[in-house]
């Protein structure tokens, strides 16, 4: 997961913003979007003839969530938006904890594959579901944080305030101070309890919140700075819901 400090700058054409296109290859744009898209309905197709249909989810989740990711930016923030906004490449930690998820599944699913099936317990009922509902509900959260945010969201923490930066506080950011972190934590976590991962689901915890806790205070540094009393006051009444962080 990157925590660069560099800033996207928009280009801006008449008033309005518009990406840049020298960082917007529009080839690898398209087979980024086409990879992606095979990845889901490979995986969607096969789920009849397969007997541990997590994966596929998984699979099914993970092409959504980086799909999206280019998709809403582009639509809802279009001056930010870039090749890189498919958040793929998102930091060595996070394509090795998702690479590590793989391998642990794979290795569990052929040395204990009963503790693998879903349909196995009562108990593995219960952690798939509540992990297909966190993947769904983290899905909807940073969704609908990006497009409420509009302009004003970046991957990229802002070290200086430009025009386009307004303090989102109504809809989502109401209820969640950074619901696009709340989101993410929760649908990793919720793809490991899917696949049953118990190796997993405790680095992707472990790995993830000390993340958004060094990001959260490193933005909120900024936010203070940009926002003041303002910021400070909508910290007091509005909570992260990360557990652990304030």
């Amino acid at each position: 997961m990157s925590d660069s400090s560099k800033e996207d700058i928009p280009i801006i054409i008449n008033g309005k913003p518009y990406p840049d296109i020298v960082k917007n290859p529009l080839n690898e744009i398209a087979l980024t979007s086409y990879i992606l898209g095979a990845l889901f309905g490979i995986s969607l197709g096969l789920i009849p003839f397969v007997s541990f249909r997590a994966f596929n989810l998984y699979l099914m989740a993970l092409s959504t969530f980086h799909f999206l990711e280019f998709y809403i930016t582009a639509k809802y923030n279009r001056g930010k938006v870039h090749s890189e906004s498919f958040l793929i490449n998102n930091g060595v930690e996070y394509i090795s904890a998702h690479l590590v998820a793989i391998c642990e599944c794979s290795i569990e699913r052929v040395f204990f594959n009963s503790a693998k099936r879903s349909d196995s317990s009562f108990i593995n009922s219960i952690i798939f579901i509540v992990g297909l509902c966190l993947v769904i509900i983290g899905q909807v959260i940073r969704s609908l944080a990006m497009y409420t945010a509009g302009q004003s969201f970046s991957h990229i923490v802002k070290t200086s305030k430009i025009e386009d930066h307004d303090l989102v506080t109504d809809g989502i950011y109401s209820f969640f101070r950074h619901p696009s972190y709340f989101g993410f934590f929760w649908w990793a976590i919720g793809t490991q309890m899917m696949l049953l991962n118990p190796i997993s689901f405790v680095l992707f915890s472990f790995v993830l919140w000390r993340f958004f806790s060094k990001r959260i205070n490193y933005e909120e540094k900024y936010l203070v700075e940009f926002f003041g009393k303002k910021y400070l006051d909508y910290k007091k009444t509005v909570p992260v819901r990360i557990p652990f962080i304030n």
